[in-house]
């Protein structure tokens, strides 16, 4: 049986919430990060939504691929799908990944539906800094969100320059 994988490019990067084997540096081509996410209860309102990140095509992003054991993978698929299918707004693909040892692997991924409602889609940096300085949600401000975000990716050497740049516009209008 093929070797299971699952790509990271957001929160799962650095709390994945499962067992794992392996974890990796890795490359999805053909997608990017971006905040084009709408989020009506953890970082916004129905009234006044905030942005999350999903991953969006076109480009490349750099994340964390993670090996998971033949015996966990039912358990750990199981897990993914109860946390990032709750609304629905991303759909489970099989994804090429560059591992960052140069092996080629197919991870699963979980990539933004641009027919969702919740779709936010290409927003420029001043729009996604807008609409983050001034939402919060269950889970707290938009702004902590993609500031805890930018310094995870800091720790881990992924520089992400157009979510830098909305980090900025943020911080420069406090």
């Amino acid at each position: 049986m093929d070797e299971f994988w699952v790509f990271g490019y957001g929160s799962l990067m650095w709390n994945p919430g499962f067992a794992f084997e392996e974890r990796l540096p890795a490359r999805a081509f053909g997608f990017r990060r971006s905040l084009c996410v709408w989020s009506y209860v953890h970082r916004g309102t129905p009234d006044r939504p905030g942005l999350v990140l999903g991953l969006d095509r076109g480009g490349s992003c750099r994340g964390v691929a993670f090996r998971v054991s033949e015996e966990n993978r039912a358990d750990v698929l199981d897990y993914l799908r109860r946390r990032e299918l709750v609304t629905n707004v991303y759909l489970e693909k099989i994804l090429p990944v560059a591992l960052g040892d140069g092996r080629q692997a197919r991870a699963v991924g979980y990539i933004v539906d641009r027919h969702h409602v919740q779709y936010a889609g290409a927003l420029e940096i001043e729009q996604a800094a807008e609409i983050v300085r001034v939402s919060a949600g269950q889970s707290g401000q938009n702004d902590t969100y993609v500031f805890n975000t930018l310094e995870h990716l800091k720790e881990m050497g992924i520089r992400d320059h157009w979510l830098e740049g909305v980090g900025a516009a943020v911080a420069a209008a406090v």
